[in-house]
């Protein structure tokens, strides 16, 4: 959300503890010569870049240490639970069956189309070591959108759960070239497909013996490792093409979070901060986000964490598994943060263990770090900035310097560099506004079967991220919104995303969107849809009234629209503003105008 810059400064000032080592000087100790997070200079595709030395070779190389934690347990999900050397045997075997029977080869795509299941974790790996390249498919799309994604990508094989099957079957038995294989088929699955449970076992059945070698593979850091999806809200969606170098920089990525938290811990926070290595982290999004695959599903199998998944959102059941299972790490959108914490007010819990809490995947209310540390005061709030086509997170911010700066996105991460680019190509000084520029080893390598998207996404090694931002004097970055939700009204800029920070404000407000409407002489007018609190007694006059001394009067919705229901948003947190603008389009039909702005 946006914070004007007076006020980043202001609070900044009556918050932060300055007498602890900056995050610049953390960062320059991190990664000292010798230290663990030593970088080195690279050259990638003639671009110069950072690179962490330790940085993890493939993901191949992950899944072969995590040997290491035998027994141990690694993904619990509801009364299963499957051990490191469990979720290896069973890795193994499907490896094997992807080289032998279906004849995968090294940069071959393989699909996995499922909601959060153990066998999504197994299927991930396996596909990935063999030097295959995974393609993540949303879950929740439907028959046309999935037949779409197979398709383009050219995969050999989708691991689909039964129900995405049932969806699917139709498109299955006239494909000749993309094979299922299923997993907790239904009673409608022929006998003829092959189930995954007959190659990796479950934790009801006896699992393989362990010692089964991996299918050999020479996998190098730049090959191919992953094709995800973009979660846009409009057109078709681009596919991301990542290498292993760029998946596992986001291991990497997590740990230094991780380490600067330890180091320069919750300040103006009464919680301490996080353990080194997180020891249970609770999964509330899907695996086929980067959100949870790369911050979550990548650092707990190398570091030896537990992994509880949860099949959907329940916030109730979410409090329940951080109380049963010791977790120590809760990571979701900030709407399932704020669903939660609601719960917390009048239910109780035992969440003790609760160390670090962390939302991302869309903007969260100001407000929202504030109310987290107060409710449960013990957990370090923290928040990050990343794209799927930067592998994850680029930019993270915790503790004292979140509650100092409730708005910024985070701080860059040692290998990344990030730049504001003013409309006329310049670098914006500080605090102005431009396009957010990164550049990173953990960049996408192209976009699939798009050379035009990727020439516009990518110049010169640096990605168009297409955010607007800006950068304080401590480096700190701030997302104020999408350039192409910029509202231009009479020549004027105004950010949708500045109108809904102070809409969220109103107490009766649940959430907020903010949308330009064609308008004859302006060009464009601001309309809002707002998702009301029960009793749902707010009115529009109410709001407007609201408004009056907080925006100046052009920035001021024409229009506002109210509803009982929460505002549809895709499973990355993203409010899908094109189904709010045609509901928009109908109410501005079917009411007269409440107030017109000249």
């Amino acid at each position: 959300m946006l914070l004007c810059d007076r006020e980043v400064v202001d609070v900044g000032a009556a918050t932060a503890d300055e007498s602890k080592p900056s995050l610049a000087e953390i960062d320059g100790s991190l990664t000292a010569v010798g230290a663990p997070f030593e970088m080195q200079s690279l050259c990638l595709d003639g671009v110069p870049v950072r690179a962490y030395k330790a940085t993890p070779t493939s993901l191949r190389a992950l899944i072969e240490a995590s040997q290491v934690w035998d027994d141990k347990d690694f993904i619990v999900y509801d009364s299963e639970r499957w051990s490191f050397s469990q979720h290896y045997n069973a890795v193994t075997r499907l490896a094997h069956e992807l080289v032998h029977r279906y004849k995968v080869k090294p940069g071959d795509r393989v699909a996995i189309i499922m909601r959060n299941l153990p066998e999504w974790s197994i299927a991930f790996w396996a596909i990935t070591s063999v030097g295959a390249v995974v393609v993540p498919l949303n879950a929740w799309w439907l028959a046309p959108e999935l037949e779409y994604a197979l398709t383009d990508s050219g995969a050999l094989a989708a691991i689909i759960d039964g129900e995405r099957y049932q969806a699917l079957d139709v498109f299955f038995e006239a494909s000749t070239a993309c094979v299922p294989i299923v997993t907790r088929a239904h009673s409608g699955c022929p006998e003829s497909v092959c189930r995954l449970e007959e190659i990796v076992g479950s934790p009801g059945r006896a699992l393989p013996v362990a010692g089964q070698p991996m299918p050999p593979c020479d996998i190098q850091p730049d090959d191919l490792a992953t094709l995800f999806y973009t979660s846009g809200t409009t057109g078709r969606p681009k596919g991301a093409l990542g290498t292993h170098r760029a998946a596992c920089t986001s291991i990497m990525n997590t740990r230094v979070a991780i380490a600067r938290a330890s180091i320069r811990p919750a300040a103006s926070t009464s919680g301490p901060p996080p353990t080194p290595i997180a020891r249970a982290l609770l999964i509330s999004t899907p695996l086929f986000h980067v959100i949870a695959c790369f911050a979550q599903l990548l650092p707990a199998l190398a570091d030896g964490s537990k992994l509880v998944i949860m099949y959907k959102w329940d916030p109730r059941r979410a409090l329940e598994l951080i109380q049963d299972e010791g977790i120590t790490n809760f990571s979701g959108v900030p709407t399932m943060v704020m669903e939660a914490l609601e719960v917390v007010t009048t239910t109780s819990y035992d969440l003790s263990t609760l160390r670090t809490i962390t939302y991302g995947g869309s903007s969260s209310p100001r407000e929202l770090v504030a109310r987290s540390r107060d409710l449960l005061p013990v957990t370090y709030p923290s928040t990050g900035y990343g794209l799927t086509e930067t592998a994850g997170v680029v930019a993270s911010v915790g503790g004292g310097d979140y509650v100092a700066r409730p708005s910024s996105a985070g701080y860059p991460l040692p290998v990344v560099d990030v730049i504001i680019e003013r409309p006329d190509g310049a670098e914006a000084s500080v605090g102005d506004l431009g396009q957010v520029k990164i550049r990173a080893p953990g960049l996408m390598r192209k976009y699939w079967n798009d050379p035009t998207a990727t020439a516009s996404a990518i110049v010169d090694g640096w990605y168009y991220s297409g955010d607007v931002g800006h950068l304080d004097e401590q480096g700190f970055l701030y997302i104020v919104d999408r350039v192409k939700d910029i509202i231009i009204r009479g020549g004027e800029n105004i950010y949708s995303k500045e109108v809904e920070n102070e809409l969220l404000q109103h107490t009766d407000v649940a959430d907020a969107a903010v949308i330009g409407l064609p308008h004859p002489t302006l060009g464009e007018i601001v309309a809002a849809v707002v998702a009301t609190k029960p009793p749902h007694a707010v009115t529009e006059a109410i709001l407007r009234d609201f408004l009056a001394p907080r925006l100046a009067r052009y920035k001021q919705p024409a229009r506002i629209h109210l509803r009982a229901t929460g505002l549809p948003r895709n499973l990355g947190g993203k409010i899908q503003k094109n189904l709010l603008r045609a509901e928009l389009v109908e109410f501005r039909e079917n009411t007269a105008l409440t107030r017109e702005q000249d």
